[in-house]
């Protein structure tokens, strides 16, 4: 079985997340991809553990290589080198600091000179613009993007996400624009660079808060666990523990109402508008909570989730790996003896294929020698 980008070779300078995490996809994809990594110390989170994986390889690492080969090279040294492989691949992902590839010899307008074709995506904090010196940190992005702002209580101090989630996002974002760039290249023969930053990806994934602000001037803040349109579109109490309940329109609520017995609230005029909820959502909640606090989480899942209100019990990651398994989502795999998330995307003539597992530092040189030539 071949992948739907088998074919392709990339030439992988990126480091840490959101660069390795768009080139594993691209590699679960059918890509040939080689990781270049610095000599001695390789990627940055091969020493972020614990946990380590039973190898002793930090799970950080493991999570977002695979399908790699790896090569150690010293690119002051070996720039030379560097541009062989750039000479022969078809897409390039590098995340240093704007500028340094191009000092390196290494920049997209000396490489495309050498490979016409190439398609050079480069993934920076904040652009090649004013922000080139600012540190490409998520938990910094998190912070001056305004995702911090929108997350947690409204009365407590900015919060992350659970996830280095702008990492995630951008490397996804960078995976589209590859893709882009490859679909006119086939058109054109002509490669392009692709340029992505951490800024700018958060505030296309703010959606809905970056259009109130783009859109309105409305200025959004931190609700906690409620959502600023939607009522009742939250986290309430009931007998055991916490149950999420996303009733997105006056259907879903006036389902809810009958499961709880409160026919009552669905006839109150003042809840029977999703408008009229946000407006009175203090009452409101007041009194859903009252009702759910009646039975246990679970029992209220399988009433509701039979009278079609969506709704969940807020689970550990332990217990959300059981539910895609139940659902038949098939969330892992194992690969040379590592457990690894499945790649969630389904082709159902190209599937993602599991070829090989996180490569060990600099243990594939041979094989790159090999395909590169002379």
């Amino acid at each position: 079985m071949t992948g739907a980008l088998s074919g392709l070779l990339v030439a992988d300078f990126s480091r840490v997340l959101a660069g390795p995490y768009a080139t594993m996809l691209l590699a679960d994809l059918g890509a040939e991809v080689v990781k270049v990594e610095r000599p001695g110390a390789g990627d940055d989170t091969r020493a972020w553990g614990p946990p380590y994986g039973p190898g002793g390889e930090a799970t950080y690492f493991l999570g977002v290589n695979r399908n790699k080969r790896s090569i150690a090279l010293d690119l002051r040294a070996g720039a030379e080198a560097a541009r062989g492989l750039a000479a022969r691949a078809d897409v390039l992902v590098e995340n240093f600091r704007p500028g340094t590839m191009d000092r390196l010899g290494l920049g997209y307008d000396a490489l495309r000179e050498l490979n016409p074709g190439l398609v050079y995506c480069s993934i920076t904090g904040f652009g090649s613009g004013p922000g080139a010196a600012l540190p490409g940190y998520d938990l910094i992005a998190q912070a001056v993007g305004g995702l911090m702002s929108v997350t947690g209580e409204p009365d407590g101090p900015g919060t992350k996400a659970g996830v280095a989630l702008v990492d995630v996002i951008t490397g996804l974002h960078a995976g589209l624009g590859i893709l882009a760039a490859l679909r006119h290249r086939d058109r054109t023969g002509e490669g392009q660079h692709v340029e992505v930053s951490l800024l700018s990806s958060l505030l296309s994934a703010l959606t809905n808060h970056a259009s109130a602000y783009a859109a309105a001037g409305v200025v959004p803040r931190a609700m906690g666990n409620r959502h600023p349109s939607i009522v009742p579109y939250e986290v309430f109490e009931t007998a055991d523990r916490p149950l999420v309940i996303a009733a997105g329109n006056d259907r879903l609520f006036q389902a809810l109402c009958g499961v709880l017995d409160r026919q009552d609230l669905a006839k109150d005029a003042r809840y029977a508008t999703n408008a009229g909820r946000v407006a009175a959502r203090a009452e409101l909640v007041a009194e859903l909570n009252a009702a759910l606090r009646e039975r246990p989480a679970d029992e209220w899942f399988e009433l509701l989730t039979a009278a079609g209100v969506p709704c969940g019990p807020i689970n550990d990651l332990a217990a959300a790996f059981a539910l895609a398994e139940d659902l038949g989502l098939e969330p892992a795999v194992e690969l040379g003896g590592v457990g690894q998330v499945a790649n969630p995307i389904r082709l159902s003539a190209t599937p993602p294929a599991y070829r090989l597992p996180p490569p060990g530092l600099g243990q594939d040189e041979d094989w790159v020698r090999e395909i590169l030539g002379p």
